[in-house]
């Protein structure tokens, strides 16, 4: 048997502050901000922060410890996606549409971001692409589906383009990229984010696509920014260039579980006041 949590009905899903409409009208305004979520208690702390919330396929390598994103699943998506709307009350969480599901055809891609966002309450998908994806972006937004697209460094197509090295690093490879993002935002995408690019190619891309261009490794040019929250908290040893760590959660982390230790290997823990007495004893 399922232990799943029983979905509330649609009716009973909050209605947020924040909507793709929303962020599409920031667009050379006060930056959005966005961070990742993954699980409702981190998602009920962000919340009154962020303006969006990214339920990312990075789940993968951040709570399961794989090497990319490439062996998430729609399933693992739509589990998590539920898990963040249930803690975020104004935000709007958008769910990354992971590797495989919507590549086919633009069918394919409408069938699996319908479900999403039908199972879980978010109120938007992101996809990777560009060009290619124009017609997918079209199609699915034309049926009722806020699209975030995604260009630049794209994570799903690690294999095809070499590793996960920056782009747009020589004025040669800045063309497709813009390409790629006038293609996504023309065909009605609210928003792009844009991974990985030198600071000028940025500024370039946001000056010249009509939605707001959410930066990751970006530079500040961007409309907005978005991080992996245990990135920026510090909760692991390798830190990207394009982070800042705003706190050390890692660190923290160890320091309370050594305690911990010592306190049970040396019966200091649990102590009297962590302890039930019988009923009616004398105290």
């Amino acid at each position: 048997m399922s232990t799943e949590p029983k979905d509330v009905s649609v009716d009973a899903r909050p209605k947020r502050q924040q909507t793709a409409k929303n962020i599409a009208g920031r667009k050379g305004g006060t930056p959005v901000v966005c961070l990742t979520a993954y699980i409702t208690p981190m998602a009920a702390r962000l919340d009154k922060h962020c303006d969006l919330l990214l339920v990312g396929d990075s789940v993968g390598m951040v709570l399961y410890g794989l090497e990319s994103t490439l062996a998430v699943d729609l399933e693992t998506m739509i589990r998590h996606g539920r898990a963040v709307c249930r803690g975020a009350k104004q935000a709007l969480v958008v769910i990354d549409m992971p590797f495989g599901s919507y590549e086919e055809s633009k069918e394919q891609a409408f069938r699996n971001a319908a479900r999403v966002l039908s199972e879980t309450g978010a109120g938007a998908v992101k996809l990777e692409g560009g060009v290619e994806m124009a017609e997918t972006v079209r199609f699915l937004t034309h049926r009722g589906i806020p699209v975030l697209g995604h260009v630049g460094l794209m994570p799903q197509s690690v294999n095809t383009n070499g590793g996960y090295g920056a782009r747009g690093r020589s004025v040669d490879e800045w063309q497709p990229i813009i390409d790629d993002a006038k293609a996504i935002a023309e065909a009605g995408a609210f928003s792009v984010v844009l991974e990985g690019v030198a600071e000028p190619l940025a500024r370039k891309v946001t000056a010249e696509v009509a939605v707001p261009v959410i930066g990751i490794g970006a530079s500040n040019a961007c409309d907005g920014q978005i991080l992996v929250t245990e990135d920026m908290l510090g909760l692991f040893a390798i830190n990207p260039k394009f982070v800042k760590r705003f706190a050390e959660i890692g660190h923290d982390i160890e320091e309370a579980i050594g305690a911990y230790a010592r306190e049970v290997r040396s019966r200091a823990f649990p102590g009297e006041e962590h302890t039930y007495k019988m009923r009616g004893a004398n105290s």
